[in-house]
């Protein structure tokens, strides 16, 4: 294992990961169990980077700096979302309840998480951090982006093993998100509740291998510069690259201006994103953006994270905390089913089981496990769910952004509990909101 950061220690480990992705497809391709459970290759990556890597077997030189790219490649994925986020969906009524569904579940998942931690677990296990429930939802809900978001705004304060436990709470949230999500859809067909698909059995080929075929490959995106100039992939890169940077800068001046208030760098990188689509958009320049590009930049930035996340996860920390991380797993992801399978039948009025699906794979994965979920019950997307999610998530980014930002100086500086209060009486005037415009009826 590499040790000394050079210049050639992040060529080694931006290789090695690379090799592994592909080893990781081929065995997606390849091996039917893993298509069966449509495991993604970015988790294959992972878990062999983990078990053959420094924190495993140790026969993989992956250097000891893997661990910190998370919160590098975190920046980049925050710094696309103003740019590929697409404002889309007529149908008010629906977009507000989906809105107000998605929100609920969200903060259900913090304020349970943050509950189990100062209360039933430091019952039995005195010794945790009061922010030890947290990493649960940190896990869950956004998957290893906001795992390792979380789990870096923590070791600033000083509590490290936070990163590690945020990141396998999302390395199981994934698994799980995959494999109950399969169960709960062939269940579903059995009883009748998709629209779209009657038998789970009658799923395309290629959603299972994932490769597609000639006739149903679709462009990435569209040419917006002139190549004798700059390449159109170069010019979305840098633009997100250039974001991320400003996010780094105004983390860093906060800092010194405030030493006490340390704001995540993926934080700051979102907000200087909006400014900048803002200014786009004012002289023009945003004609040239192409959404789907940076929506793609987007994936490979998750996919590295993903892998690397995996990779850099401390066996050791997790078997220190086994007993206390699997009691909090297990019942997040209980109340998260029981969320899932109960409010979103009585909120939706049309295809709930269709929204139902993809909020489970977003609760407990990712926003791209949401999306495969819903694609094997609404592979023409006819549900319309992303088009009002879409729009809803306007709404939802800033209430996720502040959670992530200000959870870990509440609980690192005494105010975990108001920290739970505040999310409880957000979570009331949702409740409030949603009883008022009615939709919590059908």
């Amino acid at each position: 294992m590499m040790n000394e950061f050079t210049p050639w220690t992040l060529f080694v480990d931006a290789g090695i990961v690379a090799v592994l992705l592909l080893i990781g497809k081929w065995i997606r391709v390849t091996v039917k169990p893993v298509q069966q459970l449509f495991i993604p290759p970015s988790l294959i990556a992972g878990f062999l980077g983990l078990a053959f890597g420094p924190n495993g077997l140790g026969w993989i030189p992956l250097s000891s700096q893997v661990g910190t790219y998370a919160g590098i490649l975190i920046a980049f994925i925050f710094g696309c979302l103003p740019f590929s986020s697409q404002q889309s969906g007529d149908n008010k009524a629906n977009i507000g309840r989906i809105w107000f569904y998605s929100q609920s579940g969200m903060l259900l998942q913090w304020i349970f998480g943050g509950l189990l931690g100062l209360t039933l677990l430091k019952l039995f296990w005195p010794e945790l951090n009061d922010a030890f429930g947290l990493a649960m939802p940190s896990g869950f809900c956004g998957g290893h982006g906001t795992a390792a978001a979380i789990g870096s705004a923590f070791q600033s304060f000083g509590y490290e093993d936070m990163l590690t436990l945020a990141m396998t709470s999302a390395t199981v949230g994934i698994v799980a998100a995959v494999i109950c999500g399969l169960f709960i859809v062939k269940w579903a067909t059995r009883c009748g509740h998709t629209a779209f698909l009657s038998d789970f059995s009658h799923l395309p080929e290629e959603l299972r291998v994932g490769l597609l075929p000639q006739e149903k490959r679709t462009p990435m995106g569209v040419n917006t510069c002139s190549s004798i100039s700059i390449d159109s992939l170069t010019f979305n890169l840098v633009i997100v690259m250039a974001v991320a940077l400003g996010g780094y800068g105004i983390s860093r001046a906060v800092t010194l201006v405030m030493p006490a208030l340390q704001l995540p760098v993926f934080s700051c990188a979102f907000v200087v994103g909006i400014a900048v689509v803002a200014l786009f958009r004012k002289t023009g320049v945003y004609r040239y953006v192409c959404p789907q590009t940076v929506g793609h930049l987007s994936g490979t930035f998750t996919d590295l994270l993903v892998a690397c996340g995996i990779a850099a996860i401390k066996l050791s920390v997790v078997v220190q905390y086994l007993l206390p991380l699997a009691l909090l797993l297990l019942s997040g992801l209980f109340i998260t089913l029981l969320y899932v399978l109960l409010v979103s039948r009585k909120v939706m009025p049309d295809y709930w089981f269709e929204k139902a699906i993809f909020t489970w794979g977003w609760y407990t994965g990712t926003m791209a496990m949401g999306i495969a979920l819903l694609r094997v019950v609404d592979p023409e997307m006819r549900s319309r769910c992303l088009d009002e999610y879409a729009v809803a998530y306007l709404f939802i980014a800033p209430v996720e952004i502040s959670l992530v930002t200000f959870a870990p100086v509440a609980f690192m500086t005494g105010y975990g509990w108001s920290f739970v209060g505040i999310c409880a009486a957000v979570q009331v005037v949702i409740l409030g909101i949603a009883h008022w415009k009615r939709w919590d009826r059908r």
